[in-house]
């Protein structure tokens, strides 16, 4: 493999691959304070992620790209978003505001499907552990009801309030949900807890996802409001998760290949971690 023969039959999918890395380096040195000095009313630092981010969004947009030679369009605008999470938070703005709003709304099929399983899986287990898990996941159809509810009221109207409720809900849901894994890691049954966990981390996955689209659509502020309000944290609920069936759901959302699903939802688990979830 040549790399240097790669760029030039490649050249979007190169300038996107170290865009995001520009973008993932400014943000590790933003987060160990790093600035590089100021400018203006902001940092270096923050000046060259926004304009890497800017850069991705018009690479997204372009509506010259080859088929035959180089990433799609809809696929350079994933690349886009997931440099706008591993960014940081960023305030609503324009196309992508709108753009993460839609996808936050994309998610609620796969979040009701999820859920529905959750529904019918006591009924698998073991008859002294449907008990416990049907206590631990009670709340999840009013929860996602609530917030698929919030997620289409804000995609219609992006306001302040909107984007209020829909940060509470997010947050409430994903407690819920970690509340759900600890309590489903207490049965003793090897093939109930396997249901169990199965069952409750693909909610797990949608509603993290969403949690991570929402931060991206909220002040630093705000995030440290809701980070606030997430009392069990994740590195608590860490070791129940499963990563493959959580980057084998986003790689189906987003019509991606598995690795870079991985990469994704690593990302996600780190930013949340980072911001206090």
């Amino acid at each position: 493999m040549n790399p240097i023969a790669n760029i030039w039959k490649s050249p979007k999918t190169s300038a996107a691959g170290l865009l995001i890395a520009v973008v993932t380096i400014a943000s590790v040195l933003e987060q160990q304070g790093i600035t590089m000095g100021n400018l203006g009313t902001g940092t270096i630092v923050t000046l060259v992620s926004g304009l890497a981010t800017a850069l991705l969004g018009l690479l997204a947009r372009d509506p010259a790209a080859s088929s035959t030679n180089s990433i799609s369009t809809a696929k350079l605008g994933v690349i886009m978003l997931c440099a706008l999470l591993i960014s940081g938070t960023m305030p609503l703005a324009g196309c992508n505001g709108q753009k993460v709003a839609q996808d936050i709304v994309n998610w609620t099929p796969m979040l009701q499907s999820a859920v529905a399983t959750v529904d019918s899986t006591a009924a698998l287990l073991a008859p002294a552990d449907a008990p416990i898990f049907t206590a631990a996941t009670i709340g999840f159809d009013a929860a996602s009801n609530l917030l698929v509810g919030q997620a289409k009221a804000y995609l219609a109207n992006p306001t302040a309030s909107t984007l209020t409720q829909l940060q509470t809900q997010v947050v409430t849901f994903q407690q819920q949900v970690n509340a759900a894994l600890l309590s489903a890691a207490k049965i003793v049954n090897p093939a109930s807890q396997q249901h169990a966990l199965n069952a409750i981390n693909a909610v797990a996955t949608v509603v993290s996802a969403m949690l991570a689209l929402v931060e991206s659509i909220s002040s630093k502020a705000q995030v440290a409001r809701m980070a606030s309000q997430s009392t069990i944290k994740l590195a608590e609920v860490r070791p129940y998760l499963d990563e493959g069936k959580a980057a084998a759901m986003v790689a189906s959302h987003y019509s991606e290949p598995n690795q870079w699903a991985r990469v994704q939802v690593r990302q996600m688990q780190l930013g949340a971690a980072q911001a206090g979830f």
